[in-house]
């Protein structure tokens, strides 16, 4: 198990021991950095590998190979941004890219000139602004009749999207390798396919409260009956979350309060996130909810009114700033 200990900007350590909640925070950060990194290329939530000299020569790819299967295997989330071309080649060693999968803009419309071609002379005309890059790729040859159109299209794109990243890839397959996952990858394709390639998948009230347990005091108690009437407004405020703008994003925050993540693991939560209450007794009592993310647990105040729970809730949500520097 690996433990995380997060800093503020000071240096400072923060106290206490990583139950799970820093270490869960670390790999969900991690995740949307690698995510964003010039290692990667093309849209949001379909990316592909990209050459970048500075990350092959300091090894990057393999330590984001790593950072992953770490991630998939201590409790973090998946990285669910891998356009289907890279995790066929990860898990069947080929693929078929489509045209889409080139995010060099200039070079993908003039591959769409060729694709539009109708004629030879228009199929001449549309190549002769890529006769560098064709050399180079090694796709340069006398097109012979407008049949050879499909064929040069192919050739580009197989090499732009898989012949042009091969040394990425083998360095990203090496990290994939640690704790056995890129093997198991292989083994079982269709359990790894929604950890690696985004499906929409919106987070629901009901979700959330199923995922939470709820610990009350013994029935028949006062204490009881007030608990009870705030799991009343603990609904409510993740039924209006979901139907709040923020959507799904809402209901991940309130997710990554409690928990440090932002959506569920693909092992799970362990412990099993709970909802518990602030008791006027307590040594500590707070009109906000609390949480401790190393137990998964949220603690929630006994307000008499939804609508001062609501204002609290929001406001600890608007505040809550994460971990410093791990």
């Amino acid at each position: 198990m690996i433990y995380v200990k997060f800093s503020d900007d000071m240096g400072r350590n923060e106290e206490g021991v990583d139950l799970g909640g820093p270490r869960r925070e670390f790999l969900r950060l991690l995740m949307e950095t690698i995510a964003i990194s010039p290692m990667f290329e093309g849209k949001q939530n379909n990316r592909n590998l990209a050459l970048n000299s500075a990350a092959l020569r300091d090894d990057w790819y393999y330590l984001a190979g790593k950072a992953i299967a770490v991630s998939l295997v201590h409790g973090g989330p998946p990285p669910k941004f891998f356009s289907p071309t890279p995790f066929s080649l990860l898990v069947y060693g080929s693929a078929k890219p489509v045209l889409d999968d080139i995010a060099d803009t200039e070079l993908l419309e003039k591959v769409k000139k060729v694709c539009e071609s109708t004629t030879l002379e228009d199929l001449e005309k549309s190549e002769a602004p890529l006769l560098d890059y064709l050399a180079n790729a090694g796709c340069l040859r006398p097109m012979q009749s407008i049949r050879d159109r499909d064929l040069l299209v192919h050739d580009i794109v197989m090499f732009q999207v898989i012949h042009r990243v091969q040394g990425p890839f083998h360095k990203f397959c090496e990290g994939l390798k640690t704790l056995g996952v890129l093997e198991k990858m292989q083994r079982h394709p269709d359990s790894f396919r929604p950890l690696f390639c985004y499906e929409p998948c919106r987070l629901s009230a009901d979700q959330m409260d199923n995922l939470f347990s709820i610990r009350l005091s013994p029935e028949g108690s006062n204490k009881r009956a007030a608990e009870e009437k705030v799991v009343t407004f603990w609904r409510d405020y993740l039924q209006d979350a979901e139907e709040d703008e923020e959507g799904p994003n809402k209901l991940q925050k309130i997710l990554a309060f409690a928990t440090a993540a932002s959506e569920v693991p693909p092992i799970g939560f362990s412990p099993t996130p709970s909802v518990q209450f602030i008791l006027k007794d307590d040594d500590f009592s707070s009109v906000f909810p609390m949480a401790n993310t190393c137990i998964n647990c949220i603690k929630l105040p006994l307000h008499t009114s939804y609508q001062v729970f609501k204002e609290k809730f929001d406001f600890a949500l608007g505040n809550t700033y994460g971990f410093g520097r791990a």
